[in-house]
């Protein structure tokens, strides 16, 4: 089976942008002379990775075949990615190598009870799980009150799932939701591209990404800027329509669950003690209060019945 053309070129341009950013100055490298090109040579890389300017343009090309795992790590060295550029520079390299047989596409797969059992007992943090498509897959009450708005958005999918990079690159309501949008929006991109360098021939994901592409501008620029991120943390600022202004802390967490499918559990807490705290246990109240209305009414039994 021939290597994959498409994610030959994904090679390509990943490692040629990573080059573009790193100034001989960055690279140890003398900076007096003039230079041509931005960031480093390719013969410049080559002489870091300690192979020849041949191989590593070839590799560049996206010509992987024959290409060690030592001689990866030597280029992510030389260009000097972080560790989610590194994972997805290999992750690029096993799905381009020739397959002996066509994997089997991934499937998605259920959330099991237990998990949704996690997400109800967090009743003081929004938690929900998201794949790494960005779909929101299931959540808690307060996960849903916090995100009304895109939950309530007209991105959600026909089940009335939201996708998180849909409602932020096609919902003009998110450039509010989010105060800093521009860092959702890059993230979110990145996490994207993550995706795709893990299961390239995800229909669904490529589906998403035409989509986004053709819709949105500003995703285009982001996608063809080739940023990649895996874990992604750090402080989320809202401006929620019922309860105003948040800051609050997120995590996200590796969930194991069957199958090649990648799922996170995403938490959203508020520093104890401060206004933040204050708003999200108002909502966090109110959406208990409605979860309990929406629950099933439960009838006793007719006396004498069994």
């Amino acid at each position: 089976m021939d290597q994959q053309p498409g994610n030959r070129g994904e090679i390509r341009h990943f490692l040629a942008g990573r080059r573009a950013k790193i100034t001989p100055g960055q690279a140890g490298l003398p900076t007096g002379a003039r230079r041509r090109v931005a960031g480093l040579r390719r013969e410049e890389v080559a002489v870091l990775a300690g192979v020849s300017t041949e191989w590593y343009t070839r590799l560049e090309k996206g010509h992987i075949s024959g290409v060690s795992e030592d001689v990866f790590d030597a280029v992510a060295r030389a260009l000097q990615l972080d560790d989610d550029e590194r994972t997805y520079l290999f992750d690029l390299a096993r799905s381009s190598r020739p397959a002996s047989r066509t994997p089997a596409r991934r499937r998605d797969v259920e959330i099991p009870p237990r998990v949704q059992w996690l997400l109800d007992s967090m009743t003081m943090s929004s938690a929900f799980v998201r794949n790494g498509r960005t779909d929101v897959v299931a959540g808690n009450p307060l996960a849903r009150a916090l995100l009304a708005p895109m939950f309530d958005s007209a991105t959600v999918d026909r089940r009335g799932r939201p996708n998180i990079a849909r409602y932020v690159f096609l919902d003009l309501g998110a450039h509010d939701f989010f105060v800093d949008w521009d860092a959702a929006g890059n993230a979110t991109a990145a996490l994207l591209r993550a995706e795709a360098g893990r299961e390239p021939r995800d229909r669904a994901l490529r589906e998403l990404v035409g989509e986004l592409s053709t819709c949105s501008p500003v995703f285009r620029d982001l996608w063809a800027a080739h940023d990649v991120l895996i874990r992604h943390d750090g402080i989320k600022r809202l401006r929620h329509p019922d309860v105003g202004h948040l800051e609050l802390t997120f995590q996200d967490l590796d969930l194991p669950l069957p199958g090649r499918a990648v799922h996170n559990l995403i938490t959203y807490t508020a520093e104890p003690g401060t206004a933040s705290e204050d708003r999200l246990a108002f909502l966090a109240g109110r959406a208990a209060t409605q979860s309990r209305a929406a629950e099933p009414t439960r009838h006793s039994p007719r006396r004498g019945s069994l």
